[in-house]
């Protein structure tokens, strides 16, 4: 009796894993499939008119990193485009904005204990822009390097008639331990891969909330007042809704740093990814309604946000694998098979090695992990936080980037 009831027990939340991860492998399967796919070579229409461009750096106690930020976009090429970097001092309590004016930076202070985050901070610095006429504006995170061609590829491709746009948005000190490691690679799946795949099947590719960047045009009919812990889905999903695409930029990149060990390291990944799974609750049945009445254009947006985290969809995919039934066994193999396609063309699309296959096997440590952040992530999913600075490692010497993007 209780082995039979132990059993049913065993195939229901098998079942439940199952139908969980159903939405997410098959968008894996999708874009990964699709940004396997030749790219077709397309005749472009590149203007040559004078673009004037406004790079806005959204600062909450940077004092460490901005310096190095603003000179790395000050170095960047720019032939035709003019370009000038703000900084937006957002409620500091340290040294940020004498720094970055220091280093070169026009700085926007901004003060307001009531409404705090990046994404007030960035609303003030579009607003602030606007009377000034930039044709666009890109954005770049405070613990940033970007690649020299950073402003030329990404502006450009704006000025060619883009709605918005996403750069390749990589990690900077993948090399420091086997977690930034495995990180990068989770990264290089989330920001490089599945954004070339919805590229290649012209869907809008996303905003990443590093390296992005909007026309003036688009800002004016869709105004950027998100203001939850993962602003920048907020505000892509306002994008869609309103029929405008962002259009992935793979010739260029931006490098940030993600920290190796500590508070930071936990207080990141719980406050991005339970804001995450708050997004799929306010917004995932407007997408569904969206869908069945009719227009695709939500399909794709609303089976990314159903796509759990990489590390709990496995985990899911483990509980069907070891399920007595059949059917949701199948399921869980085929989930697996997906998952280790969609990583192994991360790999290949972001120029990985050998080396990152063997990183690999440090995977299940990384999904225990993040199983013992569940708590804390379920915290997070339940508020909308304030812009509390993640603490990063100490810093190194800048590595050179010029030549950052596709292999």
């Amino acid at each position: 009796m209780i082995a039979e009831l132990l059993r049913s027990v065993c195939e229901m939340f098998g079942v439940l894993a199952a139908v969980a991860t159903i939405p997410g492998s098959i968008e894996l399967l999708v874009v990964t499939t699709a940004a396997l796919i030749p790219k077709r070579s397309t005749a472009t229409d590149s203007r040559n008119d004078v673009w004037r461009v406004a790079v806005v750096v959204p600062a909450h106690n940077e004092a460490e990193n901005i310096a190095s930020c603003v000179q790395s976009l000050l170095n960047t090429e720019l032939y035709d485009m003019q370009m000038s970097v703000y900084v937006v001092a957002d409620n500091c309590e340290d040294e940020t904005a004498r720094i970055a004016k220091e280093a070169g930076a026009y700085v926007l202070v901004r003060s307001n204990l009531l409404q705090r985050g990046k994404g007030y901070a960035l609303h003030f610095a579009f607003t602030s822009l606007e009377p000034l006429g930039y044709d666009c504006v890109l954005v770049v995170d405070a613990d940033t390097i970007v690649a020299k061609n950073f402003i030329v590829a990404a502006a450009g491709a704006l000025r060619d008639g883009a709605d918005a746009v996403q750069t390749r948005y990589l990690v900077r000190n993948v090399d420091q331990s086997t977690r930034t490691r495995l990180m990068g690679l989770a990264l290089c799946a989330f920001n490089v891969l599945r954004p070339l795949g919805r590229e290649r099947l012209g869907l809008s590719v996303g905003i990443l909330g590093n390296g992005f960047g909007l026309r003036r045009q688009t800002l004016r009919l869709v105004p950027y007042l998100a203001s939850s812990v993962v602003e920048d889905l907020e505000y892509h999903l306002s994008l869609v809704q309103a029929g405008f695409r962002v259009k992935f930029v793979n010739e260029t990149a931006v490098l940030g740093e993600i920290p190796v060990r500590g508070e930071g390291v936990n207080t990141q990944r719980s406050r991005w990814e339970g804001g995450r799974l708050r997004m799929m609750y306010l917004t995932a049945p407007k997408l569904l309604r969206g869908v069945l009445s009719g227009p695709l254009t939500f399909l794709e947006p609303l089976l990314d946000l159903l796509l759990l985290p990489l590390a709990f969809h496995v985990a899911l995919l483990a509980v069907a694998l070891i399920t007595p039934l059949f059917v949701v066994r199948y399921i869980g193999i085929a989930g697996i098979c997906i998952v280790a396609l969609h990583l192994a063309a991360a790999i290949v699309v972001g120029g990985g090695s050998w080396r990152d296959v063997g990183t690999l096997a440090s995977a299940p440590f990384y999904v225990l992990w993040k199983l013992m952040l569940i708590p804390s992530l379920l915290r997070s999913a339940r508020s909308n936080h304030s812009w509390v600075r993640t603490r990063r490692n100490a810093e190194g010497p800048l590595e050179d980037v010029s030549s950052a993007g596709p292999p």
